[in-house]
């Protein structure tokens, strides 16, 4: 009998067949050989089944049927797909053995062990296990079959991230539904990411932006002239400044120290696929999942790039020699300077900046194969020279400077330069012609990083030689906020999202695997965007309204842990555990349903958030969303109501009292404003609450304090009297409400000072 290889998809069961059976007969739904049958899945065959195949009663989304928690979770094919489905059992039936030849990963593995246990296959399994789809990689993986009861534990751990994303994602999501009324998506990776977001938005409309005033000294030593820039504490007076420069300027000086030191930089290292992402998405504003679907067809359609879905940057000894074969490939093309160019040397086994197998798991670093590219699209050819020259560089020595600092003191001021100069460009002449698109990203540096000055000529100052101040120039500039995310910077930030976590250990799960896996994060984003959490403004990702209610019901709740990326963390940690065969998927399942319980009990009390709360008002500009109004009540609603979305404050325009909050209380008088506000209630403070544009923030705020409240709150402004009331009394007077079912009466009350979240108190 013949042995049935399943590949994942049909050009990679073509490629296969290609390569160990040249000879077979192509039959549109497989294609047969002497000893082998190869056929494919589809990407996902089966999926788990919705609720209402458990029980009809499921088919209406109702509150009171939650948790939904199987017991047994059943499979159901994709209607799509399900004739390939049947094509695939029919020919089991006439092989004795298998072959998985799905990608290898965890998705992979999974894709085949859905069908295994769907059609209930039970010949023996062995596994294909390879990064690009190269003849020579294909025949060679052949060679080198291993048993697939190896990968067991891969795919236990497989089974339970399906079952345990379908419990958490099936309840939260019908929970937060059917309590507020509106369609309300939570998943175990999205929620984290939706956070990032939410977070990153408040910082930016907190944000106090000030002025401040830099020094920036011009010398002169003989023929050699140089700027540094005064050491001391910004300047927010600048008369003070001008003063200094003036005591400065014209004046003798020394140099007050001198130390030169060589460094070198070395190549970047080589490409995973969020780095390629981050890249291409800087480069030329590619979406995540534009770089994605392209990378694939470079890998599947045209077998030019090794496997993209890799979350290492690194390879292993047995791909030093296919690098140097792939480098013979790229001669006579238009890589061929830098090919005949290239130190062959340096890539070897030993180089541990590009060769360390401990880091490479299921793939290594993505990199150009032996194939000649032929026929690609532009966009494809961008993504391929990416790939390409990060590949290139690995065959070049380190870039070497000279690093220059010089102390120079005028009146006792010291004043610092930082001079870079250029000794050999080394693995940088592979972007020489790119050097425009890296002046315009140091020109975007931080305001607060130091000044430094690269130069190809040579530098050199006389320490013993006298200096003249010929110039003192005063600059004005101000505090920036942080940026709004771009998809580049928020898969950074998924990817990084460890580097959060306090717990050692599950920072540890995390560093690998981050929120969500190479192969997933571009669908993440396409999902809040697909769901309405999440828009783009040109290349910046801006919370919707929804976005933001969303997670303040979660958050509001009381299941902050679904925002948090310590959940994914410890997910990911236990997941990796089952994987390795050191933990129980059993026991990782039971903790997932009480967690489930757990999310359904806490939404069950919370009461209902206004329609409005998920809606632009009126007065927001179009496409920034808009201020927000929304109820919560006993239960722990959507206390915290945010500013107009969108529209980043002027200069000081914040809830914590700003520039403009300032000038209202200089204008009234000796603080007046001020003092009729009472002091921040958040403990161990110490601040002073002050009124903002949007809201009440605390004048501690640049230290750390989050305590604000915000003037458009459950349906309500709030005014200076009522803030009063909430900081005194922690409630504020009886009020009149109008709601869904008519006018009631209730209170305001603020049941944490430390936040200043708000909730609304019905009367009885």
């Amino acid at each position: 009998m013949k042995t049935l290889i399943i590949a994942e998809k049909p050009d990679m069961g073509r490629n296969i067949a290609a390569a160990i059976e040249p000879k077979s007969v192509n039959k549109r739904t497989h294609i047969e050989g002497e000893r082998y049958i190869i056929t494919w899945a589809i990407g996902h065959l089966l999926g788990l089944a919705e609720p209402d195949l458990y029980d009809d009663k499921y088919k209406k989304w109702n509150f009171n049927d939650l948790p939904i928690i199987p017991d047994h979770f059943k499979l159901i094919p994709n209607a799509r797909t399900k004739d390939q489905l049947k094509v695939i059992g029919d020919l089991a039936k006439s092989c004795d053995r298998l072959v998985n030849a799905c990608d290898a990963g965890r998705e992979g593995q999974h894709i085949f062990s859905l069908i295994q246990r769907h059609l209930k296959l039970s010949q023996p399994v062995k596994r294909l296990w390879i990064s690009d789809l190269t003849p020579e990689t294909i025949r060679k993986g052949f060679e080198n079959l291993r048993d697939g009861v190896d990968f067991e534990n891969l795919t236990r751990a497989a089974r339970a991230r399906s079952e345990a994303d379908w419990l958490i994602g099936m309840n939260g999501s019908r929970a937060f539904t059917t309590k507020h009324n509106v369609l309300l998506s939570v998943g175990r990776v999205q929620t984290p990411v939706l956070a990032l977001i939410y977070d990153r938005n408040r910082e930016i409309e907190m944000f106090d932006s000030l002025k401040y005033f830099e020094l920036e000294g011009h010398f002169e030593q003989g023929d050699l002239v140089y700027k540094g820039m005064w050491q001391g504490d910004r300047f927010t007076d600048p008369k003070k400044a001008e003063a200094l420069a003036s005591r400065v300027k014209g004046k003798p000086g020394v140099i007050d120290s001198y130390e030169v030191k060589e460094t070198k930089e070395y190549p970047y290292k080589l490409y995973d696929l969020t780095l390629l992402q981050r890249d291409a998405n800087a480069k030329f504003s590619f979406s995540a999942k534009k770089t994605l679907d392209v990378a694939q067809t470079l890998y599947e359609k045209h077998k030019v790039i090794s496997y993209p879905r890799t979350n290492s940057n690194f390879v292993t000894e047995q791909n030093i020699p296919e690098m140097h074969k792939s480098l013979d490939m790229l001669k006579g093309s238009a890589y061929d300077e830098f090919v005949q160019n290239a130190n062959r040397s340096l890539v070897h086994k030993n180089n541990k900046n590009l060769c360390n197998p401990v880091k490479v798991e299921d793939h290594h670093a993505i990199l150009p194969t032996r194939k000649r590219a032929q026929g690609l699209s532009a966009d494809e050819q961008k993504l391929y020279d990416l790939i390409v020259r990060r590949f290139l560089a690995q065959f070049y020595p380190a870039a070497e400077y000279k690093l220059h600092t010089v102390m120079t003191k005028v009146e006792g001021e010291l004043f610092k330069t930082t001079v870079k100069e250029l000794l050999s460009l080394g693995w940088k002449v592979i972007y020489a012609d790119q050097k425009k698109d890296k002046a315009k990203s140091k020109s975007s540096r931080d305001e607060d990083s130091e000044e430094e000055e690269e130069t190809n000529t040579p530098f050199t100052v006389n320490r013993d030689l006298p200096v003249q101040c010929k110039d003192a120039i005063v600059k004005e500039k101000d505090t920036q906020p942080p940026k709004h995310f771009t998809e580049g910077t928020l898969l950074k930030a998924m990817e990084s999202a460890g580097k959060q976590i306090e717990n050692d250990e599950l920072r540890e799960a995390m560093k690998d695997a981050g929120l969500g896996t190479p192969a997933t994060r571009a669908a993440t984003i396409e999902r809040l965007k697909n769901v309405g959490y999440i828009g783009m403004q040109g290349k910046q990702i801006r919370i919707t309204p929804k976005g933001r209610t969303a997670i303040e019901l979660i958050r509001g709740a009381g299941v902050d842990l679904l925002t948090s990326p310590e959940m994914t963390g410890a997910w990911e940690r236990r997941l990796n555990e089952i994987a390795g065969g050191i933990a129980e998927g059993d026991t990782f399942m039971n903790n997932v349903i009480k967690f489930t319980r757990v999310i359904v009990d806490k939404v069950r009390v919370q009461a209902r958030a206004s329609r409005q709360a998920f809606e632009p008002g009126e007065a927001a500009p179009a496409g920034k969303g808009s201020a927000r109004k929304g109820a919560a009540g006993k239960g722990g609603g959507a206390a915290r109501q945010a500013p107009p979305e969108g529209a980043r404050p002027a200069a000081g325009e914040t809830a914590g009292g700003g520039a403009p909050a300032r000038a209202r209380a200089a204008r009234t008088g000796a603080g007046e404003a001020a003092a009729s506000l009472p002091a921040c209630p958040r403990t161990g403070c110490g601040g002073q609450l002050l009124e903002g544009k949007r809201g009440f923030g605390c004048s501690r705020h640049r230290e750390g304090c989050s305590f604000v409240i915000w003037k458009n709150s459950l349906g309500k402004t709030i005014t200076p009297v009522m803030l009063q009331a909430l900081v005194t009394k922690g409630r504020t007077n009886k009020l009149k409400f109008t709601g869904e079912e008519g006018a009631y009466s209730g209170r305001i009350v603020m049941p944490d000072a430390d936040t200043g979240a708000l909730q609304l108190e019905r009367e009885a």
